[in-house]
């Protein structure tokens, strides 16, 4: 109010509540070069004495919905590259990579479908990572941060050889939900499958990604069942499989007596000790001739 107060000695409390815009607000953010934040500040006004304020910081989150039709629709990139220059070229390096939707949230693990053909001479090494690329403009000029936040890899793949990941998964660590509607910062991301090539450029696709507050529904409940349906389907390898598994078999137990008996022959009569000090010291080494156990895996 507009009306002063005397407050007697002691401790006294006053409620305030404030009603936040109806504006859609910048989501709370620090970065490389700048930032947003958000205080709630409180001025107590003395006569004749300065004036006492205290502030502490207020976390603004502005939430997007994954779930919106245009985060839904999956991506799809492919590309070819040339190994080699002029003409000493070894072959192409082709790859395609698709997610099935734009929008995640926190937490959540990207299944990357992908397909790499190495037509080259070179041993190649496929790999995925998520880049954070934050953009900030004023006073007329731009200046632009990039950092990955999170990466997998995949195997080698020699000449001539092909490979495909059928949903390989990459977790999105916690990161600030993207800003886009800010004039002065944004923060955008995006998931690149690119292909590491000794002695050559890389091949990279980047595929756009929106990192959102409110998690899809309907693909949460999806990934749920198919974890629930795959439960099930594996279940039968826990009825199989003992608590702890046995160890190989003994040759004892794969080796009968009777043919032991037979493929042993009968011991060399005994030497005698004058005739053995003249003979030259020999070891007597017995022929492998019994088949081998059978591999753990087949047990």
């Amino acid at each position: 109010g507009e009306e002063s107060l005397i407050l007697l000695d002691g401790r006294h409390e006053f409620p305030f509540s404030f009603q936040l815009p109806q504006e859609p607000l910048v989501t709370s953010f620090t970065g490389k070069y700048g930032s947003v934040h958000y205080y709630v500040k409180a001025i107590l006004e003395r006569p004749a004495a300065p004036d006492q304020s205290v502030q502490t910081e207020l976390q603004v989150v502005s939430h997007i919905d994954v779930s919106s039709p245009a985060l839904l629709t999956p991506v799809l990139r492919s590309q070819e590259k040339m190994v080699g220059c002029w003409f000493f070229t070894s072959g192409p390096v082709s790859l395609s990579a698709k997610i099935e939707r734009k929008g995640y949230c926190n937490g959540e693990a990207i299944p990357i479908y992908a397909e790499i053909e190495n037509c080259s001479s070179r041993l190649i090494v496929p790999k995925a990572a998520i880049f954070q690329t934050q953009t900030y403009l004023a006073s007329g000029k731009t200046k632009t941060f990039r950092q990955m936040v999170a990466n997998v890899r995949g195997n080698h793949i020699a000449s001539g050889s092909t490979d495909t990941w059928n949903g390989k998964t990459l977790k999105i660590p916690p990161v600030s939900p993207s800003i886009l509607d800010c004039c002065i910062i944004r923060v955008e991301y995006s998931l690149a499958v690119y292909i590491h090539i000794p002695g050559a450029k890389k091949l990279m696709i980047e595929m756009p990604l929106m990192i959102g507050t409110i998690p899809c529904i309907g693909f949460s409940s999806r990934n749920s069942s198919i974890t629930s349906q795959f439960s099930m389907d594996m279940s039968w390898l826990a009825l199989t499989m003992p608590e702890h598994p046995e160890a190989p078999p003994n040759y004892a137990d794969v080796v009968s007596e009777e043919e032991f008996s037979r493929h042993v022959p009968a011991y060399p009569p005994p030497i005698d000790c004058e005739e053995q000090l003249c003979c030259p010291v020999f070891a007597y080494i017995q022929e492998f001739r019994f088949q081998p156990p059978p591999l753990y895996s087949e047990v």
